[in-house]
């Protein structure tokens, strides 16, 4: 049912963003991101099921949890950061949404480095 009432959402904002946009163009902006920001925060709430999930697949595969944290920073910054590059997109900011996404993986690369670096030091160790 959850999924049903998100393309409610998108699809009642997007029919009004429609309308919108040729009456007051100042408002469709403000009702597109409005739209986006209830949708985001809708997915975001039901993440908590899959985070707990991932925590005792972790537990269970005996991993550090620093390790888990990371990936799921790294996946909250590659939705974020993709959610800012559309809205950027959408107000005909091409330029803006392609460095708000070089941000993005300048991010995700900094916050990868530890586990990169632990996974070249085990290959390293297996080596003879």
């Amino acid at each position: 049912m959850h999924i049903f009432q998100l393309v409610g959402i998108g699809m009642t904002a997007t029919i009004l963003v429609s309308v919108l946009r040729e009456h007051a163009p100042q408002f469709a902006m403000l009702v597109s991101i409005l739209a986006g920001i209830v949708l985001l925060t809708m997915v975001v709430h039901n993440m908590d099921g899959v985070v707990q999930s991932l925590a005792g697949l972790a537990d269970a595969a005996k991993l550090n949890h620093s390790f888990l944290s990371t990936v799921l920073k790294i996946i909250g910054i590659a939705y974020i950061v993709e959610f800012a590059a559309q809205v950027a997109r959408d107000a005909g900011e091409g330029s803006l949404a392609g460095k708000i996404e070089l941000a993005g993986k300048v991010g995700i690369i900094i916050l990868a480095m530890p586990i990169i670096t632990d996974v070249v030091e085990s290959l390293v160790h297996l080596l003879p």
